[in-house]
C-alpha cells in the first residue's frame, strides 16, 4: 500500500471520517430491519475498516 503518497492518504482519511460522521447522523432516522438500515450499517462498518487501514499505514509514514 505504500506506493500512495502521504498527501493522498491524508485526504482519503478525512473524506472517509467525514462520510462516516454523515452515515452515523442518518443511521438513527432508519427504522431497524429495514434494507436500508441495513446497508448503512455495513456501509459504517467498512468504511471503519477503511479508516483503520489508512491510519495503519498514516503511521508508518512517521516512523520512517
Amino acid at each position: 500500500m505504500s506506493e500512495y503518497q502521504l498527501e493522498e492518504l491524508q485526504e482519503a482519511l478525512r473524506a472517509i471520517v467525514s462520510t462516516i460522521h454523515k452515515c452515523e447522523k442518518v443511521q438513527p432516522k432508519l427504522r431497524p430491519g429495514t434494507s436500508q438500515h441495513t446497508l448503512l450499517v455495513r456501509r459504517i462498518k467498512a468504511l471503519k475498516i477503511s479508516q483503520e487501514l489508512i491510519e495503519r499505514e498514516l503511521a508508518t509514514f512517521q516512523t520512517h
